[in-house]
């Protein structure tokens, strides 16, 4: 059995690296998307993970594939689009590291995804199914994670579920809002930022945030703090693991590592009812030094720490 499957969008992230004598900027052209990000992360860190998404029949498609595989990465689940293109993320970085997105994506492959497209088998052959909010800006790929989701729950799998809300792909905050909340009901695992908790919940504390978010009947609710760490919900109890100080080189992809490392480590439970509070902390604690890691380099998933790194 496949630990966690990702399903949504695997890119290029075109990242901000340099500029020339002229001030021109130099962008490298980094393999990411949150979902990929996330099933390279875990992977790194010890888990069996698989991916299913929609990558361009051209040389970016390609080398995303070639990426995925040779980091573990199952990719049996991805296709390749012989009409629309790879899609693209401008990312471009302030002084302290912070990011800025453009995308080039309408249309793109990744939003081609249909249901149709999704192995069925690789629904049933998992023990945690993992979608972001992306994929669901667009038919038909919201159609296709949306119904994933709910087969991979009818067949046992947990869910999990990271909003990642990234404005210039919603028409606007209240649809983004109304469609990022719409699966909550199916979700066990919850990861969101100290942004995203007030545009979902309308609260910015985390601890009346979480709550509300909690009422959907999710049994786990992270919200990460940034270099503050990570406040955890989980069956009514609360929590905060500090963060790992670290000098920031680029925060892109720290999100997609911390909820990977922390997949990785839960997902070794039979039940989320054997988790206890003390190991939901070192689950936590691991987690925030391999975000910690991936934020003091460049890059998402090439700056991502594999297990000998972590526990050195």
């Amino acid at each position: 059995m496949t630990d966690i499957t990702t399903i949504g969008e695997v890119l290029i992230d075109l990242t901000q690296s340099a500029r020339t004598e002229q001030g021109i900027p130099r962008f490298d052209a980094n393999p990411g998307g949150a979902p990929a990000n996330l099933a390279v992360a875990a992977s790194k860190l010890g888990a069996k993970t698989a991916f299913i998404g929609r990558v361009g029949r051209d040389s970016f498609g390609t080398f995303l594939k070639d990426c995925l595989a040779e980091n573990g990465v199952d990719v049996s689940g991805l296709s390749m689009d012989p009409v629309q293109h790879t899609t693209l993320a401008v990312v471009a970085l302030d002084g302290t590291g912070e990011r800025t997105f453009s995308f080039y994506r309408d249309p793109s492959a990744d939003v081609n995804l249909a249901w149709e497209d999704v192995p069925q088998a690789m629904l049933q052959d998992t023990k945690i199914l993992h979608f972001g909010s992306v994929s669901l800006t667009a038919e038909p790929a919201r159609t296709a994670t949306l119904k994933a989701a709910e087969a991979a729950k009818a067949c046992g799998a947990w869910v999990s579920y990271d909003p990642n809300y990234r404005a210039s792909l919603w028409p606007d905050e209240k649809t983004a809002i109304r469609n990022m909340l719409e699966p909550l009901p199916l979700v066990d695992i919850l990861k969101v930022s100290d942004e995203e908790l007030p545009l979902l919940t309308g609260l910015s504390d985390p601890d009346r945030g979480s709550a509300r978010l909690a009422e959907k009947g999710i049994r786990l609710v992270l919200v990460t703090l940034g270099a503050h760490g990570a406040f955890y919900r989980f069956d009514g109890k609360t929590g905060c693991v500090p963060g790992v100080p670290c000098i920031v080189g680029d925060t892109n992809g720290s999100g997609d590592t911390f909820f990977g490392a922390a997949l990785s480590k839960l997902v070794k439970l039979n039940s989320l009812d054997e988790l206890t509070i003390p190991e939901l902390e070192r689950v936590l604690a691991f987690a925030n030094k391999a975000a910690s890691i991936t934020t003091s380099r460049h890059g998402a998933i090439p700056a991502m720490p594999t297990l000998e790194e972590l526990e050195k």
